[in-house]
C-alpha cells in the first residue's frame, strides 16, 4: 500500500524508515522447535469411547481437541483425532446422537502429525495449508506428545513481539500520541 506524503500525520518524522520488506520479524523464530510452544498434555480416549466423553473431556478442559489411541492410553499409538468441527459436520449436521456414538466413528483416522523436533515453520505450514486448528505432536513411537493449536502459536507470537503487538491503539478510535513527558 503506498501513501501520499498528504496520506501521512504531521508527526510521520518521528517514525525512523524502515527498509522496504523489513518488518522486525525474526525468521530464526520459525526454526525454533515446537517444544518451545506452551503446550498441554492431550486428552487421549479409545475408539469405543462415546462422543458425548469427548465433549465433556473438551469443556472440562478447555480444549478444541481430543487424541484417539487403541487404548486410551497416551502410551499407545495414535490412531485418530476428534476436533470441535467434528462435533458441528460429523454429528450435529447429521442429526446424530452423540450419546450412544463411538469416537471411532466419527474421528478423523491416522491425522497427519509432527514430531516434537520439528521446527515451528512445520505447523505454521500444517495450519495454513492443510487449514488445521490442531496438529498432533508425536514421539519416535507416534505416541501422542501433545497438541499444537493456533492459539498456541498465536501466544508464542504475542510474547515473542510484546511491543508491536499489545501496544496497539483501539480499532476504529484515533491513536492518541503523547511525545511529552512519556
Amino acid at each position: 500500500m503506498a501513501f501520499e506524503q498528504d496520506d501521512l500525520d504531521d508527526e510521520s518524522y518521528f517514525e525512523a524508515p524502515r527498509p522496504r520488506g523489513s518488518h522486525g520479524f525474526d525468521a530464526r523464530l520459525l526454526r525454533e522447535p515446537l517444544t518451545v510452544l506452551s503446550t498441554q498434555r492431550p486428552i487421549t480416549l479409545s475408539p469405543d469411547d462415546t462422543v458425548t466423553d469427548a465433549i465433556r473431556a473438551m469443556q472440562r478442559e478447555h480444549r478444541g481437541c481430543v487424541l484417539v489411541t487403541d487404548d486410551g492410553s497416551p502410551r499407545s499409538k495414535l490412531t485418530g483425532i476428534f476436533t470441535e468441527r467434528d462435533v458441528l459436520f460429523r454429528i450435529v449436521d447429521r442429526g446424530r446422537n452423540p450419546a450412544s456414538l463411538p469416537l471411532g466413528e466419527v474421528m478423523t483416522p491416522d491425522p497427519e502429525t509432527l514430531s516434537v523436533q520439528a521446527p515451528i515453520a512445520y505447523v505454521l505450514n500444517k495450519m495454513a495449508v492443510g487449514g488445521f486448528r490442531h496438529v498432533p505432536v508425536v514421539d519416535d513411537e507416534h505416541r501422542p506428545y501433545g497438541v499444537i493449536s493456533v492459539r498456541d502459536v498465536v501466544t508464542f507470537l504475542v510474547d515473542a513481539f510484546p511491543r508491536e503487538v499489545l501496544n496497539l491503539p483501539t480499532l476504529g478510535e484515533p491513536a492518541t500520541r503523547s511525545r511529552e513527558g512519556a
